[in-house]
């Protein structure tokens, strides 16, 4: 798979905190899930291209294993509600209240 990120698979991901890293990706999980609810395909496919990416680019970098158990969950938790049955009942409004606190603190660590 081409890389589509190109910025920031190089050195700018290193760089991003955790929060900011998550915030990424529900960016991406979003136009999913429009993409998904306007029965765009085009713009589904090329969505979870992106959101694929971000996840393999974070799980690829230095976590904790806490971090790493979030991540890897979480991605198998969106793939299975995009790809799959959903059998963890997984729907835009859990998703959003969930992201909501990644935003926060990539938020306060943006105005520092």
């Amino acid at each position: 798979m081409a890389i589509i990120h190109q910025e920031l698979s190089n050195w700018r991901w290193n760089e991003l905190s955790f929060a900011e890293k998550m915030w990424n990706i529900w960016s991406e999980v979003s136009r999913a899930l429009r993409a998904k609810e306007n029965n765009n395909q085009a713009r589904l496919d090329w969505a979870l291209d992106r959101m694929l990416e971000l996840f393999d680019l974070t799980l690829n970098k230095n976590l904790t294993f806490s971090q790493l158990k979030e991540v890897a969950r979480l991605r198998e938790s969106i793939c299975e509600y995009f790809f799959g049955e959903n059998l963890y009942w997984l729907d835009s409004a859990f998703l959003d209240k969930y992201f909501y606190y990644f935003w926060i603190l990539a938020r306060k660590r943006m105005q520092r």
